[in-house]
């Protein structure tokens, strides 16, 4: 018997948002909205999306002991997240700079702090969080170094998800646990050192090539594909007014990795995600867009 449906062990920013008409060129000053602050950060979003879901999730972080660090806690807490995995100090909470222009479109920029202080050291000593998991879910703002640990310390038996974001050169011990990699276009180039041409397939079965036991090629407006070693499927989009991305590609991580460890199939998890995704896009911020599980099937 699993404790948590999901561990997520990753980042926690404080994300720090202004509104632009149109984002400047170099050297150019633009003015914006009002500065908002939202709890966020890839692995504390992922986290709460999942949680508001139903799944009994919990969160191996670590934050700054400062206002930014109880703004995170808070918001971890209020969401039903288990934040007994959330260590405090060692250095400021890490932070994100967004902008959103009117499309719902964002560019980010993102101050590491703490995250760069999660260590293998760490997750060896989270050991008791792992093997009380069912899917254990991570990306890559903190330390490749301690997601890979993550894979070497994981229980037999529990599933391992990554989203490579921000992407760069995995190793092959990395890409083997993943099941699935969830990459979007520009990701999949990085990881697989190419300049990809031709189809979605095209680029899953060079990823696949790589090691993963799945890939998910997420395909924004044009919906997703699933593949595997045996087969590959599309996933149709679900239409919807977007107001703002940010935090979208973390919901659909956190559903998907949520709904494999109930017993979903891989394409019926992703066509599953891709609703909750297109219902966070269709309110501004990250982890106050995520949507509960009445509201994705009311969709």
């Amino acid at each position: 018997m699993y404790d948590y449906d999901l561990l997520v062990v990753g980042s926690a920013n404080a994300d720090l948002v202004i509104g632009v008409e149109r984002r400047p060129a170099a050297g150019e000053t633009v003015l914006g909205s009002d500065l908002v602050v939202h709890p966020g950060g890839k692995g504390a979003n992922q986290a709460v999306a999942a949680a508001r879901l139903g799944a009994r999730t919990a969160l191996l972080a670590r934050v700054g002991d400062d206002a930014h660090g109880r703004l995170l806690l808070d918001a971890q807490r209020e969401a039903g997240v288990d934040t007994v995995g959330v260590l405090l100090g060692g250095a400021p909470t890490g932070v994100a700079l967004i902008t959103v222009d009117p499309s719902g479109d964002n560019s980010i920029v993102v101050s590491p702090g703490a995250n760069g202080r999660l260590t293998p050291q760490d997750v060896r000593a989270a050991g008791n969080l792992l093997s009380a998991s069912r899917v254990v879910s991570s990306q890559l703002e903190i330390p490749l170094e301690t997601v890979v640990e993550v894979v070497r310390n994981l229980p037999s038996g529990t599933r391992f998800v990554l989203n490579p974001s921000p992407p760069r050169p995995l190793p092959a011990e990395l890409l083997a646990a993943c099941d699935p990699l969830i990459v979007n276009e520009h990701e999949a180039r990085v990881i697989t050192g190419a300049d990809l041409d031709g189809s979605p397939e095209e680029w899953a079965t060079a990823l696949l090539a790589l090691g993963p036991r799945s890939v998910v090629v997420t395909l924004g407006a044009k919906g997703a594909l699933v593949a595997t070693a045996e087969s590959m499927t599309r996933v149709p989009p679900v239409r919807v007014d977007a107001v703002d991305t940010t935090g979208a590609g973390d919901a659909f991580t956190a559903a998907l990795a949520w709904r494999l460890g109930t017993g979903a199939s891989l394409p019926d998890a992703a066509a599953y995600a891709a609703r909750v995704g297109a219902a966070a896009v269709t309110r501004p911020g990250a982890q106050e867009s995520f949507p509960t599980a009445e509201e994705v099937a009311a969709l």
